[in-house]
């Protein structure tokens, strides 16, 4: 009863050993934090502080987590999440849930000497809007940089969200 109770401390499970599928990615595992902004022609632009946790369970695939603020209130805006799943050709698939209710399957390739990830949507679900999302992800002086860009039923694809992002 003392683990139930909260009186006695369990020590942290060790970190599963990295599967291969994985490992050219692993510099992205861990905590991510910083700054982004926002807008798209039909809304206002909008700055958002972001954190981004990409994690492994010594499976072929990581975990991935997304959740943004409002620099000025400190309000939850957005957040995401879902499993990204590289093989070893390059190539990697990823499913994403977002808090609006949209699903995301996205396909692409991986380049990690030069770290970068470029994602193409394959599927967006339960949108009535949105019809396309690319995302590409890229390491500039040891930080995290995205871009995403959006195509809805009314706009081609456009720039969306760009962030830069350091590891915690």
């Amino acid at each position: 009863m003392e683990g139930i109770t909260g009186n006695s401390a369990s020590p942290a499970p060790p970190s599963p050993p990295l599967h291969p599928a994985v490992a050219p990615l692993s510099y992205l595992l861990g905590k991510w934090r910083g700054e982004g902004e926002g807008g798209y022609p039909t809304i206002k632009s909008f700055l958002y502080g972001e954190e981004l946790v990409f994690s492994h369970s010594g499976k072929p695939v990581i975990s991935y987590s997304q959740k943004t603020w409002n620099l000025a209130s400190g309000e939850p805006m957005h957040a995401e999440t879902g499993y990204w799943r590289p093989r070893p050709d390059g190539s990697i698939e990823v499913v994403i849930a977002q808090s609006t209710g949209l699903a995301e399957v996205q396909k692409g390739s991986y380049d990690a000497e030069n770290k970068i990830v470029t994602l193409k949507s394959e599927l967006v679900g339960n949108a009535s809007k949105v019809k396309d999302i690319t995302r590409v992800f890229t390491m500039q002086n040891g930080e995290l940089a995205y871009v995403v860009q959006m195509a809805t039923h009314l706009t081609s694809l456009q720039p969306h969200l760009k962030a830069l992002l350091k590891k915690l």
